[in-house]
């Protein structure tokens, strides 16, 4: 009895991850034609024209949705960041791209935590040796460490809202890591959207390739690096120590 009792209750806990794979499968299918670039196209004068009559309704259904394309891992969202840009502008519209992208976020790091995330904990915290002296690690640069992953273009969003939920990061510090480590790239990409109207106008499409630009990636390297230099002054000051 017990050990169905357990069943249950492990089935119980994976189940928001279970779903929330469940249903980026089915949006990955089903979706992709309608958050797209060729969509927005199509739809942006009757979009203006309900953002116009329906501001706030707007900026509130528009976070809703950012927030559910996150959070289930759906396509389009860079199309999502885009159409923020190019209904707001660069301003507000780069907060309502990150608070929708952030809350998303929270939501994986959520449901990771819950199905996963304590097990993990327990082993790593019972664990000795070599596990041990990584979470320790871990537990030193947290902050370097969740900007890191954050400003790094090449790491996939969800990986970065998983590896945190799993090593015990506490929620205040995953939510500020993420909302102004996402800042940089949403920046550009809402800036893009910004310009959509030109665009649109002369029958061209977006370069979403531009944050691989050199004047844009190497500042957001630099940043970077900046997001490593305390784990840099750990690593230097500690064999320092180790050597008197």
């Amino acid at each position: 009895m017990a050990d169905t009792d357990k069943s249950k209750t492990g089935m119980a806990r994976i189940l928001p991850i279970l779903l929330i794979a469940l249903v980026a499968v089915i949006g990955a299918f089903t979706l992709r034609d309608y958050l797209s670039f060729e969509a927005l196209r199509e739809n942006r004068e009757a979009l203006i024209a309900f953002r116009d009559a329906n501001y706030v309704l707007t900026v509130v259904g528009f976070v809703l949705g950012y927030t559910v394309i996150v959070a289930f891992s759906l396509p389009g969202a860079a199309i999502a960041t885009l159409t923020g840009g190019f209904l707001f502008n660069l301003f507000p519209g780069v907060f309502y791209n990150v608070t929708g992208a952030t809350l998303g976020a929270v939501v994986i790091f959520l449901a990771a935590r819950w199905g996963l995330g304590e097990a993990l904990k327990a082993r790593m915290e019972a664990s000795e040796g070599m596990v041990a002296r990584i979470k320790r690690g871990l537990d030193e640069n947290q902050w370097s460490m969740l900007f890191f992953i954050r400003l790094v273009p090449a790491v996939p969003f969800f990986v970065a809202n998983l590896i945190p939920a799993f090593l015990a990061v506490p929620l205040y510090r995953y939510v500020i890591s993420t909302f102004l480590g996402i800042l940089p790239g949403a920046l550009v990409y809402t800036s893009v959207g910004a310009g959509l109207g030109e665009v649109f106008a002369s029958g061209e499409t977006p370069d979403l390739g531009i944050i691989f630009e050199p004047h844009i990636l190497f500042p957001i390297l630099g940043l970077c690096a900046l997001s490593l230099l305390p784990v840099l002054i750990k690593a230097v000051t500690g064999k320092k120590d180790l050597l008197k």
